[in-house]
């Protein structure tokens, strides 16, 4: 199978290509073992390998991770890999529309994307993991550029100047969670917790630019913090309610949030070609890592 993909910015009418470097998926090996989470060494493997764009990964169960790919055409299709068969399968084979961001629904039935539509609509769709008939989930919401899933209700990053993180209660309910936020979203497991980098305000660490991981709890309606990211970089990933994890380079790093506000370094990963890690996540059982890594 052949497909490229571009790591997407979400401008108001349209997706673009942000970096010029491919990109591959790299999977990684993973243990938790009394509640320490670590790399499993010498384990890395290549799970796409060519000139072209593969990002935006997303686990949907524990045996199989979702992609966003361009084709030689130029399009953007849905890509589930599954690791029991070694097989990749087209969620999305479209022409006419281009398919970011995918994640399975809280209900389990669809894997949900970002659609750019004929007309450049930016909207959020469902696409049933039966094969059936794609659904527009919200027409009244866009441009939509990054989301997670609550209650089966999305938390939508919303461009505009500045952009807004909403969450819909209801049709006449839509709330504004923060505004200026990076380009993650993610639910934090067995919480009602939305969590993301706040671009807004930046922080001097030892002398260095940052920004602080924030957090919106939906059912109690109440902000958190939970310290500064790594560096510049606004992607990260938990591995369980507690463990964050965050790339700086070809560094990985972790943080207990429930015991410290520190970052730990736990593993480099090194791959002949290759650059920087920009996108990262963990399956949902904790044994598995892949990563966006740029070609050089």
């Amino acid at each position: 199978m052949k497909h490229t993909f571009c790591l997407i910015i979400l401008l108001l009418t349209c997706f673009f290509a942000k970096a010029q470097s491919s990109s591959d998926l790299i999977v990684l090996d993973t243990k938790k073992l009394f509640g320490k989470f670590s790399i499993i060494g010498g384990s890395a493997q290549l799970l796409t390998d060519r000139e072209g764009y593969d990002n935006q990964p997303n686990f949907i169960n524990d045996k199989q991770v979702a992609f966003s790919s361009i084709d030689e055409n130029g399009n953007s299709d849905i890509i589930v890999y599954s690791f029991d068969t070694e097989e990749f399968t087209n969620m999305t084979r479209t022409t006419t529309k281009s398919e970011f961001s995918p994640r399975l629904t809280d209900c389990g039935k669809y894997i949900s994307a970002v659609t750019v539509e004929e007309d450049s609509s930016q909207r959020l769709w469902l696409y049933p993991i039966n094969f059936g008939e794609p659904e527009l989930l919200y027409d009244d919401i866009e441009p939509v550029a990054y989301y997670a899933w609550h209650n089966n209700i999305a938390a939508m990053n919303i461009l505009g100047e500045p952009n807004e993180l909403v969450y819909p209660y209801s049709r006449e309910n839509i709330a504004q969670l923060a505004q200026n936020v990076g380009n993650c979203i993610q639910k934090r497991p067995k919480t009602s917790e939305i969590t993301y980098v706040d671009k807004g305000t930046s922080v001097v660490l030892n002398g260095k630019e940052t920004f602080e991981l924030k957090s919106y709890d939906l059912e109690e309606k109440t902000a958190g913090n939970y310290g500064v990211a790594m560096g510049q970089g606004d992607d990260f990933a938990w591995i369980d309610k507690n463990t964050l994890i965050m790339a700086k380079g070809q560094e990985l790093y972790i943080k207990k949030v429930n015991k410290s506000m520190e970052w730990e370094k736990i593993a480099v990963v090194s791959m002949p070609g290759y650059g920087a890690i920009s996108r990262l996540a963990a399956s949902p059982a904790g044994d598995k890592l892949v990563l966006v890594m740029e070609r050089k």
